[in-house]
């Protein structure tokens, strides 16, 4: 369902792709994050980290009550804090979007589906 907005110029429609791209963006920006991953874990437990036109399937948007959430799927790397980086995607994200789109965010959840080592 696309977020909708009436304006005197005319009617404005955005997806939840747009949003999901958006979203996987600005992630991907953030301190710690690898990328996006996968909603779906591979047979061996192992995350697919996806690439920029893929983000959508990282993200889960969801309209509860004339707000959003959003279910993010991330890849951390090895030797970070992982609540410093889930809290610090989770105000990002919820800021950028709200001050891009003009919509209210009733939720920003983080679910960590893998950890990096970097060689």
């Amino acid at each position: 369902m696309p977020i909708e907005r009436n304006t005197n110029l005319g009617n404005i429609n955005i997806s939840e792709d747009a949003i999901a791209t958006l979203a996987g963006g600005i992630v991907a920006e953030c301190y710690g994050v690898v990328g996006m991953a996968s909603q779906k874990l591979l047979k061996d437990g192992l995350a697919e980290l996806l690439k920029r036109e893929n983000y959508s399937k990282g993200i889960i948007v969801r309209k509860i009550d004339e707000k959003y959430e959003l279910d993010l799927f991330i890849v951390i790397s090895f030797g970070v804090k992982i609540s410093e980086v889930v809290t610090e995607v989770q105000k990002k994200v919820k800021y950028e979007l709200e001050r891009s789109l003009d919509i209210a965010f009733n939720a920003v959840n983080v679910y960590v589906q893998g950890i990096k080592i970097n060689e």
